[in-house]
Order: C-alpha cells, then structure tokens, then sequence
C-alpha cells in the first residue's frame, strides 16, 4: 500500500493514520536521529521520544507528514546532543560513534545509515549541534531550506549560513 507521498508503507494500511505515517518515515526518523548522534541506542531513544510528540500532534493541521516528523526527530536529537555534549565535556579522547550491528533483526533499520562514512562523522564531531543537523538534513537528506528551519527553529537567512559554514 501506498503512503500519502508515494513511499511503500510495507502493509501499514491497517494501522492508523499517525501510526501508519511513522512506520511509513521510520528508516528515514531512524537515519537522521543515527547521523545526528552516532548511537543506535541514543537513536532509538529519541525515535520513542518523536513518537509519543508525533501521537499527540492534530494530522489534520500537518501538511506535510514527513516534514513534520523529521522536524520533530531533529529537535528531539538536538535536545539530545545538548545533553550528551555536557556529558562528554569530561571525557578527553575522540568521541566516536558505536559501529551499528548489521544482525538481521536490525539491518533492515539502517539500511540507510551506511550512506555516511566512519570519516564523514569524525569529521561532523567538529561541527555544533546544529551545524551538523544543518548539513545533515540538506547534504544527506536534501531537505529543502525552508524545511530545515523549521526542523530547527531557525530563520531561512541562518539555515543558509549556517549550511555554508557546515561545509567550509
């Protein structure tokens, strides 16, 4: 079955609309909250998070599903490094992300986290918090601008500046 934008929703069509719109997005939520922080569990963690926000959220007002749940996947995951980069403030060696288990029961869940190097997020350890769902969202993602504002709660003006200083 079909989802509203076109995406296969792998027999979802039984469920309700908010949950049927989360399985349908869930390898993508999963992605972008795995980049972002670089732990599967952390990831997980902030998948139920967006969901409890997503359940109580009216669909009627959404327009845009997917959009929406990445916005609140990528709040939920800068809350998150906020968090974990007061925690790590102590810890004086390189932060690395946990490799991900390619086990059957979880493969087909980051399917699409291979898509950035071990080298790539060395590299976005340098970046803040929202530099890093900045260039994320629009690199990786290809997100449109306005979207990414809105994910993170920044004018257009400061997404765009702040894409340009992510990728210099």
């Amino acid at each position: 079955m079909s989802g509203t934008d076109g995406t296969d929703s792998g027999g979802a069509g039984h469920l309700d609309p908010a949950t049927e719109a989360f399985v349908v997005h869930r390898n993508l939520l999963f992605t972008v909250a795995y980049e972002m922080l670089g732990s599967a569990a952390d990831a997980e963690d902030v998948l139920q998070e967006s969901w409890l926000r997503w359940a109580g959220v009216d669909l009627a007002s959404v327009r845009d599903r997917r959009a929406y749940l990445v916005r609140i996947v990528t709040r939920q995951a800068l809350d998150r490094l906020r968090t974990l980069g007061r925690r790590r403030e102590s810890y004086v060696g390189p932060w690395l992300p946990e490799p991900l288990l390619t086990t059957p029961d979880v493969a087909e869940d980051v399917e699409l986290a291979d898509s950035v190097s071990m080298a790539m997020l060395l590299v976005m350890e340098t970046l803040t918090p929202t530099e890093r769902a900045v260039f994320l969202l629009r690199e990786v993602f290809e997100l449109e601008y306005d979207d990414i504002a809105e994910a993170v709660g920044k004018s257009l003006a400061a997404v765009r500046q702040t894409a340009h200083r992510a990728r210099a």
